[in-house]
């Protein structure tokens, strides 16, 4: 018998946290392996919750950023401080220069926001 847990629908906070605790720990899973299967049943579980809980509005990623970075009271610096460079934090969100898949990631964490929400096109400045 296996001490793996079964999946379902995740429904509550902390149901949520733990599904992400154990797609960090199965994340770099091989190919054709159970735990790869789990992550990807994870990454769907995750998602599906994310998007019930998050009824975010329809605006391109930049704004979405500015959005969150206003309700969570941060400033670019801290957008910063999470990425490591302040110019090319400067850039993108002056439309200047594309979100990187490093900031995607990194911005998601930070200000909560499914990578769904940060990977639409959106148009760059001229």
């Amino acid at each position: 018998m296996s001490n793996k847990p079964q999946w379902f629908l995740i429904e509550t906070e902390q149901e949520y946290n733990a599904a992400v605790a154990r797609y960090e720990k199965i994340k770099y899973a091989p190919e054709r392996t159970e735990d790869h299967k789990e992550k990807l049943l994870l990454v769907h579980l995750i998602e599906n919750y994310e998007n019930s809980l998050w009824d975010l509005p329809e605006v391109d990623p930049i704004e979405m950023i500015k959005i969150r970075m206003g309700d969570f009271g941060y400033k670019a610096t801290d957008l910063a401080t999470v990425y490591g460079d302040k110019g090319t934090v400067s850039k993108v969100l002056h439309y200047k220069q594309p979100l990187s898949l490093t900031m995607i990631r990194k911005f998601s964490k930070l200000l909560r926001l499914p990578v769904s929400a940060l990977i639409k096109e959106y148009q760059m400045a001229e």
